[in-house]
């Protein structure tokens, strides 16, 4: 239902991933119809005047001074979505489209952008009969908002552009002919209020914060597993060392591992004649370092919350003003720069869980510490098997693909516009970078988990905790016990879906 108050991260992906098989709904509440009906009426009273109004009738950008009559508005709405349709690269995923368009929804819903009923109402039938634009995954640099894509998702409005059916890009014409909907025609300040807003940074964002928690619940768990088959003390998990410290996510981190290790007679097995001091700092500060990432995903999870309540269109309309009468104000909100360092950040976080992670994993198959006794690379037979040495390889090419994927976007500047626009935010490429972080963090972890799973089961008798070893139960339903050498994709494309689906945050 919208009905103006911010979008949830949940109704972000539910709607996302809904499908025709699988369908969720949207309405729009009563509430939210009459805001609509009161900010378009500002707007009619507004054009009456016969002032020129930005963004209502009159040109854009650099053209703002460009004032444009009533009997070519249409004609104006239509062309800024047509000219603005220039992007490039491949599509964005349909999950994303249909993230942007019920974003942009929530946005138009809340009754401050002067658009008429029927336009949303479009928008939101097209949400609800699955007709999701294709996108091009290049060309907003993050200020004027997404301009490019959400032109691209404006085509759909009028009849244009391309969209995904059944997991194909077919004509947009071709689809609304199919499902009964009539081009429609746009009217003053619409097609800029279709275009204004941080609507792909925020969508993207959403999806991001929802798969980065399951991924970080799944590092936590190779975390803890890789404890256990490095035959490392836990020593450093004391709750005393972090609560001195007063790093929130540091002190969650560590509680975590120890719940997780909860019950494990590894950790007691070398308990004493240990001769060993101190572990490797993978092992040993993985509260200091996936704590900070924690905090960072705290601050990118609540930048992106907010902006799922915000109206970021220009100029916006207030239909209460400072006379008793409506206000059209122009200002800044399709500015993405909160968005782009949060995402930004969002990136560096998950280079850090990744990097970590493949330390871990060089550490245990490297088999350096005797003590452990594993074998190398915990091949069965080594020299005549190579076991786990190139699942290392792959997490470390990882990281490196990780490491200059999250080198801040949003710390470039390029000026647009003919200089009017003179200080972009660049967010989106931010976003598309965090993506690509975010899937490359994914296959470190589910590397991580497939050697740790092999390594505790060199200590049998032994086990590891209650719940690292519901973790191991999880990835043996998919991943067989390494016995000879083997194709190793198919296991870590297993275990990669695995957390995908969440399957470690109940364990």
């Amino acid at each position: 239902m919208l009905d103006g108050s911010p979008l949830t991260i949940v109704d972000v992906e539910r709607v996302a991933r809904a499908t025709r098989a699988n369908p969720v709904r949207i309405e729009l509440h009563a509430s939210a119809r009459a805001r609509v009906v009161a900010s378009r009426a500002v707007v009619t009273a507004a054009l009456a005047t016969g002032r020129a109004i930005y963004g209502l009738n009159t040109g854009f950008g650099s053209l703002s001074r460009v004032k444009i009559e009533h009997d070519r508005a249409c004609e104006l709405q239509r062309n800024i979505i047509r000219s603005h349709a220039a992007g490039v690269g491949e599509y964005l995923p349909r999950e994303t489209s249909r993230g942007l368009m019920l974003v942009l929804a929530a946005s138009l819903a809340r009754g401050a952008s002067g658009i008429r009923l029927e336009t949303l109402q479009r928008l939101i039938e097209l949400i609800n009969q699955n007709i999701d634009p294709a996108i091009p995954s290049r060309g907003s640099v993050g200020a004027s908002g997404d301009l490019a894509p959400l032109a691209h998702a404006a085509l759909l409005l009028i009849g244009e552009g391309e969209c995904w059916h059944d997991g194909r890009v077919e004509p947009a014409s071709w689809a609304l002919t199919t499902y009964g909907f009539t081009p429609l025609v746009l009217e003053e300040k619409e097609g800029l209020a279709l275009l204004n807003g941080t609507h792909l940074m925020s969508a993207t964002g959403a999806l991001l914060c929802a798969e980065f928690r399951r991924t970080f619940e799944a590092a936590l768990v190779a975390a803890a597993m890789a404890i256990d088959a490095a035959k490392a003390t836990d020593a450093f998990l004391d709750a005393r060392i972090h609560a001195i410290r007063q790093q929130p996510g540091q002190i969650e981190v560590a509680a975590s591992l120890r719940a997780l290790l909860s019950g494990s007679t590894i950790v007691s097995s070398h308990a004493e004649n240990d001769p060993r001091v101190q572990d490797p700092y993978s092992l040993r500060a993985m509260p200091q370092v996936l704590g900070a990432a924690l905090d960072a995903f705290a601050f990118v999870e609540g930048t992106i919350e907010r902006e799922l309540g915000a109206v970021t269109d220009n100029p916006l309309v207030f239909a209460t003003g400072n006379n008793g009468v409506g206000d059209i104000v122009s200002g800044g909100n399709f500015h993405g720069m909160p968005l782009a360092i949060a995402l930004d950040l969002l990136a560096i976080a998950c280079s850090h869980v990744a990097g970590i992670s493949e330390r871990r994993t060089f550490w245990v198959v490297s088999a350096t510490d005797r003590f452990v006794a594993h074998q190398p690379y915990l091949a069965t037979d080594p020299g005549v098997d190579s076991g786990l040495m190139i699942a290392q390889y792959t997490a470390a090419a990882c990281v490196n693909e990780l490491a200059s994927n999250a080198m801040p976007a949003s710390v470039t500047n390029i000026s647009t516009s003919a200089g009017i626009e003179d200080y972009n935010s660049f967010g989106a490429t931010s976003a598309l970078k965090a993506t690509r972080c975010l899937a490359l963090l994914r296959s470190v972890i589910a590397i991580e988990l497939l050697v740790m799973s092999e390594a505790i089961e060199a200590h049998r008798p032994l086990v590891s905790g209650v719940r690292v070893e519901k973790a191991h139960a999880v990835i043996r339903t998919r991943v067989a016990k390494l016995n000879r050498d083997r194709v190793l994709s198919p296991d870590i494309r297993a275990i990669e879906r695995l957390i995908a689906d969440d399957a470690f945050t109940a364990v």
